[in-house]
């Protein structure tokens, strides 16, 4: 009876071993040093009087922004040098030419001291004017050196009062030293005026416009800015898509930008050779006022205008961006000739439904973002893709066997039991 006991009790544990063996795999090894420096950040934010207005979630709009800021810096990746640098903070006079000057490094872009970088925002008060175009120049001197990454957040409830220097030339005259700086923007409670410059100011640089009109939109949108700054710098190639397959650029493995207007419709082509899958993704962002409730198609496309696969997603006019994508693995063929299979031409169709609110411009469409991948066909046993979810079959697997011999073993155990009551 004992030597019953134990046995069961060395099966259990050895399924129990076998469970979790099988259901947490090791750790993939840690990348490789890439060689570059660390990614650098330089938060700008306006501090100009007009930040004192109560509109956010009830609260001002420089409360707003402070308590953002620190739960960004609290969640602020190690490996991410970050600075402060701000506009307006300094001087409250009517002096038009100190105004314009007045931009200051609040915390210097480095290692991050949190408790420094905290008690350096809670001393900021709503103060003068608002020098966009001369905290970019500066920013941009912030961020000098070093080939990491470099990203300027600027967030700021005004646009420009330092005319004639239009910060929309700044931002451009900064893409065009090709030092690889991206600018993003954030508008708090925007009008159309400063929607349209911060909107121009992201697109310069190859950066993203952001509305905010809550607290909780703000941090979470300068957090996914800052973690992004923390990617590998990837240049999109401008791209025309055609009104139709026929004639449609050719694509290879990359990204790309584009512009889609209302009720259009975009084409591209990607030869995908047998053996080969296609995967695709596509984003539209709305970088102007649009009605709620949209959405985006992306579909491939034989040559002849039969529909292989399609990828779909709808919004209600919560968020400024929606993407969606799809995947397409080329069938390997063989050729009775020898010689090697031709490549099958893939269609990519973009559709979206967004439309313009009420006296907006429609024209230029709205930015579009293509990526495009194509790889090896998921025939290796070692690759991710071999049996579409990857590691998850695995697991599956070893739940369900775990699962089939616990009941063979419980029904033993339990029919051992009765034997014994029924012995004793």
């Amino acid at each position: 009876m004992i030597t019953r006991k134990r046995l069961a009790a060395g099966v259990c544990a050895l399924l129990a071993a076998l469970t979790a063996g099988l259901a947490f795999p090791a750790g993939a090894a840690a990348g490789e040093p890439t060689g570059q420096d660390a990614p650098k950040v330089d938060l700008v934010l306006d501090v100009s009087g007009s930040m004192r207005a109560r509109d956010i979630d009830g609260q001002s709009r420089m409360a707003a922004a402070k308590q953002a800021f620190n739960e960004v810096l609290d969640a602020t990746p190690e490996e991410v040098e970050l600075g402060i640098r701000t506009l307006g903070a300094n001087y409250p006079g009517d002096d038009r030419k100190t105004g314009c000057k007045d931009t200051a490094q609040l915390y210097p872009v480095g290692p991050l001291d949190r408790t420094e970088a905290k008690a350096a925002v809670a001393t900021l008060s709503p103060t003068g004017w608002t020098p966009i175009g001369p905290a970019l120049l500066k920013a941009a001197d912030d961020l000098d050196g070093g080939d990491g990454s470099k990203r300027i957040v600027l967030i700021s409830d005004g646009e420009d009062t330092c005319a004639p220097l239009d910060p929309c030339e700044v931002a451009r005259e900064i893409a065009a030293k090709g030092i690889g700086l991206t600018i993003d923007t954030l508008g708090l409670v925007p009008t159309a005026k400063l929607s349209r410059q911060l909107s121009c100011i992201a697109e310069a640089t190859g950066g993203t416009y952001t509305s905010v009109e809550h607290q909780d939109e703000l941090t979470d949108r300068v957090n996914q800015l800052v973690d992004r700054a923390a990617d590998p710098v990837v240049t999109p190639v401008p791209v025309e898509g055609a009104g139709e397959c026929t004639g449609a650029p050719a694509l290879k493995s990359g990204l790309y930008t584009d512009r889609e207007e209302f009720g259009q419709q975009r084409w591209y082509r990607v030869d995908v050779l047998p053996g080969q899958e296609l995967r695709a993704s596509v984003s539209v962002a709305a970088d102007r006022a649009v009605n709620p409730g949209y959405g985006v198609l992306l579909r491939a496309v034989t040559t002849h205008g039969r529909e292989i696969v399609r990828g779909e997603a709808a919004g209600d006019g919560r968020t400024d961006v929606i993407s969606t994508g799809l995947r397409y693995p080329e069938p390997e063929r063989d050729d009775s000739d020898g010689d090697k299979p031709a490549a099958e031409t893939v269609c990519l169709a973009v559709t979206h439904s967004f439309s313009a609110a009420s006296g907006v411009k429609t024209t230029p469409g709205l930015p579009l973002e293509l990526t495009v991948d194509v790889v090896d066909g998921p025939g290796q046993a070692g690759d991710v893709a071999s049996f579409g979810l990857g590691r998850g079959w695995w697991l599956l697997g070893a739940l369900i066997l775990t699962g089939f011999l616990a009941g063979l073993v419980w029904g033993w155990l339990s029919r051992w039991r009765v034997a014994v009551w029924r012995t004793n």
